[in-house]
């Protein structure tokens, strides 16, 4: 309860210029706009309602429009972002900083088994011992979460971070990175019976919110959730980002399915109580899907209808 009210606190009342990821249909903009941090009324009723009862959406409902839920994981599930996006955007922000290395395809591969950007530079840093030269005397090597407790490595890998996310969004809205195959029928499809779907993933939500938005249109859009980021204490494999979405949107687990991509997104799904079907990626196909209800390549050449996620329940 006492963690679940600090995260409440964090996800609802961050005077973040984003709206929070689980305020649905409310000050839709554009990812990129500034709105205005303070919380409304409706926001603090149910930060309330989480400090009372410790869930953010009261008691789930065994009737879910559709016959089920979709959760999405975004990088290699929506689009197979890692290799040409984020990557290619990491490396431009080391290049910038004169950080003096980058990371190639194969590398970038063995660094997505570790969830969070963030994380992962703090990863690669600490084991490379490649840390710039103002942060080769840290207060202390210690990592909460995966992340410095230095305060100054801790702003290094925020600041990165920040960057990284301002190019990836580029990068997004120029096309280069499509959708992958069998999506948007999906999503279509979804939309059409009235099954609730949400994207639930560790990158950050500016840069899920772009995706989504310049990839799939506006009124596909619309009809998301999001549940991204820091929002939750814990990443991947954890299962707490899809708990937090269950318990937002009022979802009983037995009725949702989990698309995946990866190993430790498989694991949150299972932890959580939820089907998962993998659509393996280009850095995921060998991978370890123990636990998995159902693997495929791809969801249009397998042909993956909403029919086929419900059989999984």
């Amino acid at each position: 309860m006492q963690l679940f009210t600090i995260t409440a606190l964090t996800c609802l009342v961050s005077a973040s210029a984003f709206v929070p990821s689980h305020r649905r249909r409310v000050a839709r903009g554009r990812p990129t706009a500034a709105m205005p941090g303070a919380p409304d009324e409706a926001m603090m009723a149910r930060l309330r309602n989480v400090l009372l009862t410790g869930r953010a959406g009261g008691a789930a409902t065994d009737a879910v429009p559709g016959g089920l839920a979709l959760l999405f994981d975004c990088d290699g599930v929506l689009a197979d972002t890692e290799r040409d996006g984020h990557r290619v955007s990491f490396n431009k922000v080391f290049e910038e900083r004169g950080l003096g290395y980058s990371w190639d395809v194969d590398e970038y591969g063995r660094l997505c088994e570790v969830g969070g950007g963030k994380e992962r530079m703090t990863f690669y840093m600490n084991k490379n011992k490649c840390w710039p030269e103002d942060c080769t005397n840290p207060t202390t090597e210690a990592l909460v979460k995966g992340l410095p407790v230095d305060e100054t490595r801790l702003a290094l890998v925020k600041s990165c971070h920040a960057r990284k996310t301002e190019l990836f969004q580029e990068l997004i809205g120029s096309g280069v990175v499509p959708l992958r195959p069998g999506i948007l029928p999906l999503v279509d499809e979804a939309i059409a019976a009235g099954a609730p779907h949400a994207v639930c993933s560790t990158s950050n939500e500016a840069a899920v919110r772009t995706l989504v938005q310049t990839l799939m249109g506006e009124e596909r859009y619309a009809s998301f959730e999001f549940f991204c980021g820091d929002c939750v204490p814990a990443k991947k494999p954890a299962p707490d980002v899809y708990n937090l979405a269950a318990s937002t949107m009022k979802l009983p687990k037995d009725k949702c399915v989990v698309i995946e991509d990866s190993g430790i997104g498989c694991k949150a799904a299972k932890a959580a109580g939820m089907a998962c079907l993998v659509t393996t990626s280009t850095y995921t196909v060998d991978e370890d899907f123990s636990g998995a209800d159902r693997i495929v390549p791809e969801l249009e050449a397998a042909e993956v209808k909403l029919a086929d996620l419900r059989a999984l329940l």
